[in-house]
């Protein structure tokens, strides 16, 4: 093979640009490509799945005879098609395969950015509202799987439920349109700090959480929600030669504005919500930019006080807010105590089974 001179290769990158340049340039249209490919693949992936769903359950409802045939037929469906194409037809599968057609009847309302192993996940929540509310975030955020099944087990619809207007959550689904959010609706109570891998019961210090939480920066944001930017640790502001340190500062984009969080180890006093009013009017004031909204204000606890938040801030505070922490997976029954209390009526209406 003839060599071809160097120079007539010049049309790939403008002159003067170097190597890095043609890199950078081939780089970018390759992983483009890739991921052009891995999206089609897995959109090609799901729809043959569901097809196949498809058929089993057109094959069991042509009968009564052939339905009770049917409960049968799966087990040796899986030993032909295990035999033809590999261990991804199990009786398991197969079933799961059908669940999926099942759940969605109109293929047209599957997403091509979701691969298989999402919608294996998504099948696990029986709520309809919920199982959207994921697909929604999951889309919105590009949740990996892993990230999506962490949401899902920390009851993560719920709590954001629980702590935003119902009916804005619902309708919010119904639209799947951005909006402007409110300081309420970026905030949920209780977070859920499992990834930490702290112990329960575990003894540590303010600092050692700080640094806990910046190590697992990535898990937080995703605990966070959605649209946080990480600005600034340990920010500093200084008033009249004396210091004062805000543990952790965001951005939320949605909202437009910065969010201010302080760490607390023990329970909550009226002088954590006091120091996080001087760091919100601090903000406001000094170093908000044309465009945001009023920042809001995060105690972050290990045991919230709601008499104290009451009675020490305004009853219209819109800014400064409480939340607990938790640094284990709850139960379903102690997250469902922790939402609703002991109001019975409430908590077995508003909380979906799954």
């Amino acid at each position: 093979m003839i060599p071809i001179p160097m120079e007539k290769n010049e049309g790939l990158t403008p002159k003067g640009k170097g190597e890095e340049q043609l890199f950078a340039q081939i780089k970018q249209m390759l992983d483009k490509a890739r991921r052009q490919i891995s999206r089609a693949v897995n959109s090609t992936t799901v729809n043959a799945y569901w097809q196949v769903g498809k058929y089993i359950v057109e094959y069991e409802q042509r009968g009564k005879a052939r339905a009770e045939y049917g409960k049968g037929v799966i087990s040796s469906l899986s030993k032909r098609l295990m035999a033809e194409y590999g261990g991804g037809f199990t009786v398991t599968n197969l079933k799961i395969m059908r669940q999926f057609y099942l759940s969605y009847p109109k293929g047209h309302a599957l997403r091509d950015q979701l691969s298989w192993t999402h919608w294996r996940a998504l099948l696990t929540v029986q709520n309809d509202e919920a199982r959207n509310y994921y697909i929604n975030e999951c889309v919105a955020e590009n949740w990996s799987t892993r990230q999506l099944e962490r949401q899902i087990n920390t009851l993560y619809y719920e709590r954001m439920l629980a702590s935003r207007d119902k009916e804005t959550v619902r309708a919010e689904i119904q639209t799947n349109e951005p909006k402007p959010l409110s300081p309420r609706e970026i905030i949920h109570d209780p977070f859920v700090l499992e990834f930490l891998g702290i112990k329960q019961g575990e003894h540590f210090l303010e600092g050692d959480l700080e640094q806990m939480l910046i190590s697992k920066l990535q898990h937080f944001l995703l605990e966070l929600g959605r649209g946080y930017c990480f600005v600034a640790r340990q920010k500093r502001i200084t008033l009249d030669n004396q210091h004062f340190y805000i543990d952790l500062v965001f951005y939320n984009i949605p909202a437009r504005c910065y969010v201010l969080i302080d760490l607390k180890i023990d329970e909550l006093t009226h002088q954590d919500l006091g120091q996080m009013q001087m760091y919100v009017n601090y903000y406001t004031r000094e170093l908000m930019n044309q465009g945001d909204n009023p920042p809001v204000g995060i105690v972050l606890c290990a045991e919230k006080n709601d008499a104290v938040v009451e009675y020490t801030l305004p009853q219209d505070e819109k800014q400064i807010f409480a939340a607990k922490y938790m640094t284990y997976l709850p139960t379903k029954e102690e997250l469902k105590q922790l939402l609703y209390g002991d109001n019975e009526d409430l908590s077995s209406s508003e909380f979906p089974n799954y």
